[in-house]
């Protein structure tokens, strides 16, 4: 049955035009804020359910109560649900389904035509955010756009980024990949 369901949702997500699935069953996969989780207790309809991962990355379930999801893959999360539940549960039979990804976000800003944040559920560079994000305004200058980052030590970088070397083929390698997270301001 719990197959079965989870092949429903695969089909579902298809139909939908949504590739969320495929990237969440990735094992490095890493669960957000705002991502939608289905846990599912084979057996124990009651503590089954859809959740939200709040801001401080942390579920709430029946009986288990908080549970750290954000940072953690489905299936570490699967594992710390399970030991916790087995105070209430002998021997709990736990799935984790991500059923839909927010967390996966970068924003743009300034003189764009649409700034705002977007979803990222694959590689986006730089210049295809622009894109998604209708272009420049008209009189930007592209010269001096600015990728703002937070680098694994926790320290705030910017990296410059010319649209207009990028567009004559001059200088790729600044069209880099976005990471979630990232802001590109648009002067």
């Amino acid at each position: 049955m719990m197959r079965r369901s989870l092949v429903l949702a695969a089909v579902a997500a298809l139909l939908l035009g949504r590739e969320t699935i495929g990237l969440a069953q990735d094992s490095q996969y890493v669960i957000g804020p705002d991502d939608v989780l289905s846990v599912v207790f084979w057996r124990d309809k009651d503590m089954s359910q859809d959740v939200v991962v709040r801001p401080d990355g942390k579920i709430s379930l029946p009986l288990v109560n908080d549970v750290q999801a954000g940072g953690l893959t489905p299936s570490q999360l699967r594992d710390s649900i399970k030991d916790a539940a087995r105070r209430f549960v002998e021997d709990p039979s736990v799935t984790v389904v991500v059923k839909q990804i927010n967390s996966r976000k970068v924003f743009i800003t300034g003189q764009i035509e649409k700034p705002g944040p977007y979803p990222i559920n694959g590689p986006t560079s730089v210049v295809q955010l622009i894109s998604l994000a209708g272009g420049l305004k008209e009189y930007t200058d592209g010269k001096r756009i600015l990728i703002m980052r937070t680098d694994k030590a926790g320290r705030k970088v910017a990296r410059p980024f010319n649209y207009h070397e990028v567009l004559a083929g001059k200088n790729l390698e600044q069209n880099i990949d976005l990471e979630p997270g990232d802001t590109v301001v648009v002067p």
